[in-house]
C-alpha cells in the first residue's frame, strides 16, 4: 500500500492514503464525487451511504466534503472492517458505520438529506422495498443517487441464472424498468443513464490484472480457485463487451 509522507514517518494513516484501495465500485473517487454532484452534497449534508461495503465512498465524502455520512451494510465482517478503518484515519466523528438491511433501513423517516448507493443493490431481489426506503428516509426535497448494474434486452435466463449463483446478482433490471421503480417509489425528476461504455474498459483492465497476477493468486489459493474466478470474470466481461448486461447511474428528488 502506498503510504504519505506522514505515513511513513510513523504519523497517523490518512483517509487519502486509502484512496487507491478501499473504493470497492467503478470509477474510483471521480465516480463518488459525480454522484456526490449529481446529489448535491454539502458540507452541511446528512448522507446516508446505502450498502457501504467497506467505506470508501463515506470517508472519501467526509474528508473532501466536510460532511456527516452514515454507511449501512448488512455483511457483518464487512461493516466491522469499515468502522475500523473510518478509525484509522481519524474520521470516527464525521463517518458511522451501522450494520443493516437496506430494505428495513433502521432509520427515522426524513432522517437525511442525501441517499447514495454504488453498485450495492446488484444483490438484492426487492428493488422497490430498497427504494421505498430510500425515500422514506429522506427528507421532502432531499435526494437520491446510485448507480448499479443492469440488464440489457438479450441477457438470456440462463446467463441470469449463473450471475445469480456465482456473482449473488439477486435481480438485474432493465435501465428504463429502474426509472419506473424509482417513480413508483415516489422520486421526482427521475434521470437514468447508460454508463456501460465507461464500465467495459474498467473491467477488461481489472482481468488482465488478474490474470498477469495468477503466479501470486495461485500460492495464495491454489489453482483451482484461481482457474473458477478466471471463468467467473471472463464469463462476466464476455456478458458487458457482448451488450447484455452494463451499468446505469439514476437519480431523483424525493
Amino acid at each position: 500500500m502506498r503510504a504519505s509522507a506522514a505515513r511513513r514517518g510513523g504519523g497517523r494513516l490518512a483517509a487519502e492514503d486509502l484512496f487507491d484501495f478501499d473504493q470497492d465500485h467503478y470509477g474510483g473517487v471521480e465516480a463518488v464525487d459525480v454522484l456526490a454532484r449529481r446529489a448535491g452534497v454539502e458540507a452541511a449534508s446528512r448522507v446516508l451511504d446505502v450498502c457501504a461495503g467497506l467505506g470508501g465512498p463515506a470517508r472519501f465524502l467526509a474528508s473532501r466534503r466536510g460532511c456527516r455520512v452514515v454507511g449501512v451494510e448488512l455483511h457483518a465482517g464487512r461493516a466491522a472492517s469499515a468502522a475500523r478503518l473510518t478509525r484509522d484515519v481519524g474520521l470516527a466523528p464525521r463517518v458511522v458505520v451501522v450494520r443493516g438491511d437496506a430494505v428495513a433501513l433502521p432509520f427515522h423517516r426524513h432522517a437525511f438529506d442525501v441517499c447514495l448507493s454504488q453498485e450495492g443493490l446488484l444483490h438484492i431481489a426487492d428493488k422497490a422495498a430498497v427504494l421505498g426506503e430510500c425515500r422514506r428516509v429522506l427528507v421532502p426535497g432531499g435526494r437520491l443517487a446510485f448507480t448499479d448494474w443492469i440488464a440489457h434486452a438479450r441477457l438470456a435466463d440462463a446467463e441470469r441464472e449463473r450471475l445469480r449463483r456465482w456473482m449473488a446478482a439477486a435481480h438485474l433490471p432493465s435501465l428504463d424498468r429502474y426509472r419506473a421503480l424509482l417513480g413508483r417509489a415516489g422520486f421526482r425528476g427521475v434521470e437514468a443513464e447508460d454508463i456501460s461504455q465507461d464500465w467495459r474498459p474498467v473491467l477488461r483492465a481489472r482481468l488482465e490484472r488478474h490474470r498477469a497476477r495468477r503466479a501470486d493468486v495461485v500460492a495464495r489459493f491454489g489453482p483451482a480457485w484461481a482457474d473458477d474466478y478466471d471463468r467467473l470474470f471472463a464469463f462476466f466481461v464476455g456478458l458487458v463487451d457482448a451488450g447484455k448486461v452494463g451499468g446505469g447511474r439514476f437519480s431523483g428528488t424525493a
